[in-house]
Protein backbone atom coordinates (compact mmCIF):
# COMPACT_ATOMS: atom_id res chain seq x y z
CA UNK A 1 0.00 0.00 0.00
CA UNK A 2 1.14 3.75 0.05
CA UNK A 3 2.92 5.77 2.20
CA UNK A 4 1.51 9.30 2.52
CA UNK A 5 2.17 12.33 4.18
CA UNK A 6 -0.51 15.27 4.61
CA UNK A 7 0.78 18.59 5.07
CA UNK A 8 -1.37 20.46 7.06
CA UNK A 9 -2.28 24.13 7.10
CA UNK A 10 -5.27 25.28 9.49
CA UNK A 11 -6.42 28.12 11.46
CA UNK A 12 -9.85 27.09 12.82
CA UNK A 13 -9.60 23.37 12.64
CA UNK A 14 -11.40 22.51 9.55
CA UNK A 15 -8.20 21.47 7.20
CA UNK A 16 -6.98 19.78 10.32
CA UNK A 17 -9.95 17.59 11.05
CA UNK A 18 -10.46 16.62 7.49
CA UNK A 19 -7.14 15.32 7.30
CA UNK A 20 -7.39 13.22 10.31
CA UNK A 21 -10.23 12.04 8.41
CA UNK A 22 -8.37 10.75 5.18
CA UNK A 23 -5.48 9.64 7.62
CA UNK A 24 -7.72 7.44 9.37
CA UNK A 25 -10.21 6.24 6.55
CA UNK A 26 -6.86 5.48 4.38
CA UNK A 27 -4.92 3.38 7.25
CA UNK A 28 -8.43 0.72 7.52
CA UNK A 29 -6.94 0.38 3.92
CA UNK A 30 -3.32 -0.30 4.94
CA UNK A 31 -1.80 2.86 3.71
CA UNK A 32 0.62 4.42 6.01
CA UNK A 33 -0.67 7.94 6.26
CA UNK A 34 1.70 10.61 8.23
CA UNK A 35 -0.22 13.93 9.15
CA UNK A 36 1.82 16.56 9.81
CA UNK A 37 0.58 19.69 11.94
CA UNK A 38 3.44 22.28 11.41
CA UNK A 39 5.63 20.67 8.58
CA UNK A 40 9.02 21.59 8.54
CA UNK A 41 11.24 20.91 5.13
CA UNK A 42 12.92 18.17 7.23
CA UNK A 43 9.70 16.27 6.66
CA UNK A 44 9.62 16.04 2.59
CA UNK A 45 13.24 15.90 1.90
CA UNK A 46 14.43 13.20 4.22
CA UNK A 47 11.71 10.69 2.22
CA UNK A 48 9.94 10.48 -1.15
CA UNK A 49 6.34 9.75 0.09
CA UNK A 50 3.65 11.47 -2.18
CA UNK A 51 2.41 14.69 -0.69
CA UNK A 52 -1.26 15.95 -0.11
CA UNK A 53 -1.69 19.90 1.04
CA UNK A 54 -5.33 20.00 2.98
CA UNK A 55 -4.76 23.62 3.77
CA UNK A 56 -7.63 26.21 4.47
CA UNK A 57 -7.30 29.47 3.04
CA UNK A 58 -6.81 32.85 5.25
CA UNK A 59 -9.27 36.11 4.34
CA UNK A 60 -6.76 37.72 1.81
CA UNK A 61 -5.75 34.57 0.28
CA UNK A 62 -2.88 33.49 2.57
CA UNK A 63 -1.57 30.33 4.01
CA UNK A 64 -2.34 29.72 7.51
CA UNK A 65 0.58 30.66 10.58
CA UNK A 66 1.04 27.16 10.62
CA UNK A 67 1.97 25.74 6.83
CA UNK A 68 3.92 29.35 6.27
CA UNK A 69 7.09 28.69 7.74
CA UNK A 70 7.34 25.49 5.70
CA UNK A 71 6.31 27.74 2.77
CA UNK A 72 8.87 30.32 3.30
CA UNK A 73 11.57 27.70 3.73
CA UNK A 74 10.19 25.65 0.48
CA UNK A 75 10.59 28.96 -1.49
CA UNK A 76 13.89 30.15 0.16
CA UNK A 77 15.64 26.73 -0.55
CA UNK A 78 13.84 25.22 -3.49
CA UNK A 79 14.85 21.19 -2.30
CA UNK A 80 14.60 19.86 -5.92
CA UNK A 81 12.00 16.91 -5.82
CA UNK A 82 11.82 15.84 -8.99
CA UNK A 83 8.55 13.95 -9.78
CA UNK A 84 7.63 13.97 -6.62
CA UNK A 85 3.64 13.49 -6.60
CA UNK A 86 1.29 15.59 -5.10
CA UNK A 87 -2.12 16.70 -4.47
CA UNK A 88 -3.88 19.52 -3.16
CA UNK A 89 -7.00 20.01 -0.87
CA UNK A 90 -7.73 23.61 -0.43
CA UNK A 91 -10.79 25.27 1.54
CA UNK A 92 -12.07 28.49 1.16
CA UNK A 93 -14.64 30.81 1.44
CA UNK A 94 -16.11 31.79 -2.13
CA UNK A 95 -17.58 35.13 -1.12
CA UNK A 96 -14.08 36.07 -0.48
CA UNK A 97 -13.97 36.44 -4.29
CA UNK A 98 -10.64 36.54 -6.14
CA UNK A 99 -8.56 35.19 -3.59
CA UNK A 100 -10.82 32.08 -2.67
CA UNK A 101 -8.76 29.00 -2.44
CA UNK A 102 -5.52 31.44 -2.59
CA UNK A 103 -3.18 29.14 -0.32
CA UNK A 104 -3.69 26.20 -2.91
CA UNK A 105 -2.60 28.34 -5.72
CA UNK A 106 0.50 29.28 -3.49
CA UNK A 107 1.51 25.89 -2.21
CA UNK A 108 1.14 24.51 -5.68
CA UNK A 109 3.47 27.23 -7.09
CA UNK A 110 6.08 26.44 -5.11
CA UNK A 111 5.93 22.97 -5.24
CA UNK A 112 6.03 23.11 -8.92
CA UNK A 113 9.24 25.27 -8.32
CA UNK A 114 10.84 22.49 -6.91
CA UNK A 115 10.02 19.97 -9.90
CA UNK A 116 7.42 17.88 -8.09
CA UNK A 117 4.65 16.79 -10.18
CA UNK A 118 1.22 17.45 -9.49
CA UNK A 119 -1.55 14.80 -9.85
CA UNK A 120 -4.96 15.49 -10.08
CA UNK A 121 -7.15 18.52 -9.72
CA UNK A 122 -6.66 20.89 -6.84
CA UNK A 123 -10.14 19.87 -4.74
CA UNK A 124 -11.62 22.99 -3.71
CA UNK A 125 -14.38 22.80 -1.22
CA UNK A 126 -16.17 26.16 -0.26
CA UNK A 127 -17.08 26.69 3.36
CA UNK A 128 -20.37 28.72 1.75
CA UNK A 129 -21.56 25.07 0.27
CA UNK A 130 -19.75 22.15 2.19
CA UNK A 131 -20.39 22.34 6.11
CA UNK A 132 -18.14 18.70 6.40
CA UNK A 133 -15.37 19.05 4.23
CA UNK A 134 -13.94 15.69 4.85
CA UNK A 135 -17.34 13.83 2.68
CA UNK A 136 -15.80 15.86 -0.11
CA UNK A 137 -12.06 14.98 0.77
CA UNK A 138 -12.60 10.82 1.16
CA UNK A 139 -13.89 10.27 -2.47
CA UNK A 140 -11.07 12.72 -3.81
CA UNK A 141 -8.55 11.17 -2.16
CA UNK A 142 -9.59 7.94 -3.18
CA UNK A 143 -9.42 8.82 -7.01
CA UNK A 144 -6.52 10.49 -6.40
CA UNK A 145 -4.43 7.91 -4.71
CA UNK A 146 -5.48 5.87 -7.87
CA UNK A 147 -3.16 8.47 -10.27
CA UNK A 148 -0.41 8.45 -7.93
Amino acid sequence: MTSLRILVGSVYGGALLTARTIKKELEKEGHHVTVLENPALDDITSNDDPLLVCTSTTGQGELPANLLPFYLDLRDQLPQQPGRPFGIIVLGDSSYGDTFCGAGDLIEEALYETAARKVGDTLRIDALETMEPETEALPWVQSWLQQV
